[in-house]
């Protein structure tokens, strides 16, 4: 089983990579995010996870360990496949997904493509758990963020990604509570980047 490799990107497609290594070449699926930072006939090194099934094999890749684990721990949770779990993590920071997943916010992953109400309840009582052992004794952000779903709702139709979102509304103002006022001052705290 593959879990690391160094070598050459020589190509890339919408959601992979070639990996060039002692004259072969291997796929390696990345997050979106990643995929766009790397730079063609770089020297590269990724951390792996070989999914094998019945019909073939896929690499997925990973630029930290602590991605490549989360991506481990999303698909040990029932009806989340490879697909899901790479968008989930391209959705989202993985402290972003532990403060999720503590604060008992399953709307949020219902934003990944493939990921239902259902699987998204099931992905957050089963990760509670595990995201125990995942977090080594770090300490991660876990405060009760101040605001809510519909906030993270409008500036995503407003075209900013969750990320953006998220970042944006964590630096508001706590004093301020009218969805209205984060929502404005979230703009205001995004067009100053």
């Amino acid at each position: 089983m593959l879990a690391y490799i160094e070598g050459k990107l020589i190509k890339k497609t919408n959601n992979a990579l070639i990996v060039k290594l002692n004259g072969l070449g291997y796929r390696v699926f990345i997050k979106e995010k990643d995929l766009l930072s790397l730079r063609l006939n770089e020297d590269i090194s990724l951390c792996l996870y070989h999914h094998i099934k019945e019909d073939g094999s896929d690499l997925y890749g990973f630029l930290t360990w602590k991605e490549q684990e989360m991506f481990s721990i999303l698909l040990s949770v029932s009806g989340v496949g490879p697909k899901s779990a790479l968008a989930v993590l391209s959705m989202a920071t993985i402290d972003d997904i532990s403060q999720a997943v503590i604060a008992g916010e399953s709307e949020m992953l219902t934003k990944v493509a493939g990921i239902g109400k259902k699987t998204a309840a099931r992905l957050v009582l089963e990760l509670k758990n595990k995201l125990d052992s995942f977090s080594d004794g770090e300490n991660l952000n876990l405060e009760k963020q101040s605001f809510s779903s519909d906030e993270l709702d409008a500036l995503m139709s407003l075209g900013y990604t969750l990320i953006e979102a998220r970042e944006a509304l964590s630096l508001v103002d706590k004093e301020i509570i009218d969805s209205g006022e984060k929502i404005k001052a979230a703009l205001k705290i995004i067009g100053k980047r």
